[in-house]
């Protein structure tokens, strides 16, 4: 009969399964990130951190780049997921679909919380990784365009590259404290309004 400890009384280390510590692992990323900055996020912190060899970190992400990939690539997974959910049940006109996309973008990276900023800067910095963040804002600006077409004939990918400039720096400024999330949302609507009535006619 097994108690869960060794003779000492000392509780036994748990063999975790493969899914479930990448999850850990990611999990204490984010904390990371989010305590003490994207800066301090090394493979040697996080397997610190995470009470785990440098060799068990090495096995799910083999360099710090493609750790950033993976936190990125999870955050942008959770914003598809909320904004596809709040577009299925929004109201079918262009106030309904454009609040929607304001208020998720900006309710995801307020979620995530300060160290998104910090993720999508050390992605800047890797060409591989660049390259993987166009791609995956492109199928973002792909899926505004589709939900916007009925109310903009003429919604081109430069009015939608500034609308998500917009998007990605006031949700930075609404993460800093520097304006309010409320705010944030507000301007971004307007700034979606304004950009489909540019491209209405």
């Amino acid at each position: 009969m097994s108690s869960g400890h060794v003779k000492d009384g000392r509780p036994r280390r748990q063999r975790l399964l493969r899914e479930e510590r990448h999850r850990q692992l990611l999990d204490v990323a984010w904390r990371i990130a989010r305590e003490d900055g994207t800066e301090a996020l090394t493979l040697g912190r996080l397997a610190e951190q995470a009470a785990v060899t440098k060799p068990v970190v090495y096995d799910h992400f083999p360099t710090r780049p493609a750790l950033f990939a993976a936190l990125y690539q999870e955050f942008d997974e959770h914003q598809n997921m909320v904004i596809d959910a709040a577009l299925a049940v929004s109201e079918p006109t262009l106030e309904g679909r454009a609040r929607v996309i304001a208020s998720s973008y900006v309710d995801c990276v307020l979620e995530q919380g300060r160290e998104i900023p910090g993720v999508v800067a050390a992605l800047v910095g890797t060409p591989e990784l660049a390259t993987m963040k166009r791609e995956h804002e492109a199928a973002f600006l792909e899926k505004c365009r589709t939900a916007l077409a009925p109310f903009a004939r003429g919604l081109t990918t430069a009015r939608l590259c500034g609308m998500l400039g917009a998007a990605a720096g006031l949700s930075a400024a609404a993460a800093s404290g520097e304006i309010t999330t409320k705010d944030a949302s507000e301007e971004l609507y307007q700034v979606i309004l304004a950009v489909v009535a540019r491209s209405a006619g």
